[in-house]
């Protein structure tokens, strides 16, 4: 057996105290363990570290969402008190340069107090840094649950991928949910429950319900979204979230650790790599409808950063940048709109949650 992680050890206590955990528990200890989980330890961001998101690619990518979060505020009715809320803020890049766009926008900024919800201590100091110079007032906060009530527009993005995801496995008797456990060599090894999911069947999408034996099928809990409708539902407001994923739910093991930039198994070094798992957008989609609020795509990436103006934007940039800035600036656009490999533009969507009085918010228009 190789050498453990530090966090390792507690994960063989937990199994061998109380046999096989559900691959959610197993992916929040290796996430948010307060003395060892990745997110607390460590500023994963930039190309020294384990990824890279869109903000951090390019000022355009938050500069668009900011004059979106405007435009959106302007539909409400521009609240003298809006809370401008991050989920899973990064290192405070793209609150940075939304807050910067929205100075074309003086109401808009007057009105904002922004509160960013983060777990990991040790991105909220390197968020503190980021954001020290801004003028609007800032609050940090563990959870959605402690922003204070009142009139909210809520960005995510790439907050949902690393959210505890479930999965299970159909064997010849039905689904099983698939656990973390040891195997004869004392290593950790996917294993499944001996217990059938009751009732689970009945549950699943049309095009799961048919799957072969050894299929996986992944769910999250959606209290996130309940929690976000339900302050929409109150307060009134809107929500954007941005992540990778698919529109329809279906079969497929989409877990996967990340480090330096490629792909380990979520097995291996426990708190020491990131873990994410794709984000079902039509699980995402029935949970904020049923709360009430009116649902906004998914569309890909390409599209709704397209509708937003992205290439205008380029197209502005580069007539006051250096040659070598203006290919930084292309080869930005490149990523976030191309389909193909490497790309983000297929792979990466985008929906919104608004109250229904709102309209259609920016970019969803058909």
């Amino acid at each position: 057996m190789d050498a453990l992680t530090p966090l390792e050890p507690e994960i063989h206590r937990l199994i061998k105290v109380a046999g096989p955990m559900p691959v959610a528990e197993y992916m929040s200890l290796c996430l948010t363990h307060p003395e060892h989980g990745y997110y607390t330890t460590r500023d994963p961001l930039g190309r020294d570290g384990d990824f890279t998101t869109a903000p951090e690619i390019s000022q355009m990518f938050g500069e668009l969402i900011g004059l979106w979060a405007a435009a959106v505020w302007r539909q409400m009715g521009s609240p003298p008190n809006l809370r401008l809320v991050e989920l899973g803020p990064g290192r405070g890049t793209m609150m940075l340069d939304m807050l910067r766009a929205a100075q074309v926008v003086p109401g808009f900024r007057a009105a904002i107090v922004a509160h960013l919800v983060e777990i990991s201590p040790a991105l909220e100091r390197r968020q503190r840094q980021t954001l020290g110079g801004v003028d609007v007032p800032l609050l940090w906060h563990r959870s959605l649950d402690d922003i204070p009530n009142g009139p909210l527009i809520v960005v995510a993005n790439e907050f949902f991928d690393a959210l505890p995801v479930h999965q299970a496995v159909k064997l010849a008797d039905g689904w099983h949910e698939r656990q973390v456990g040891l195997d004869a060599e004392g290593n950790l090894a996917f294993v499944h429950a001996a217990a059938t999911l009751a009732h689970f069947e009945g549950t699943l999408p049309e095009a799961a319900r048919s799957a072969p034996v050894d299929s996986i099928f992944e769910w999250r809990g959606q209290q996130a979204v309940f929690e976000i409708a339900r302050r929409i539902g109150q307060d009134g407001g809107a929500t954007l979230a941005i992540d990778y994923g698919h529109t329809e739910s279906e079969c497929g093991d989409t877990l996967q650790g990340v480090v330096r930039h490629a792909y380990a198994d979520p097995l291996d070094t426990p708190g020491l790599v990131d873990l994410t798992a794709h984000v079902d957008f039509h699980a995402m989609a029935v949970a904020a409808d049923s709360m009430g609020v009116s649902v906004h795509g998914p569309l890909t990436q390409r599209e709704f950063l397209s509708r937003l103006g992205i290439e205008r934007r380029a197209d502005t940039l580069k007539h006051r940048a250096t040659p070598a800035q203006a290919a930084e600036i292309d080869s930005a656009v490149e990523r976030f709109l191309n389909a193909g490999t490497g790309g983000m533009g297929q792979m990466f969507k985008v929906i919104a949650f608004a109250d229904p009085k709102l309209g259609v918010p920016p970019g969803f228009e058909h």
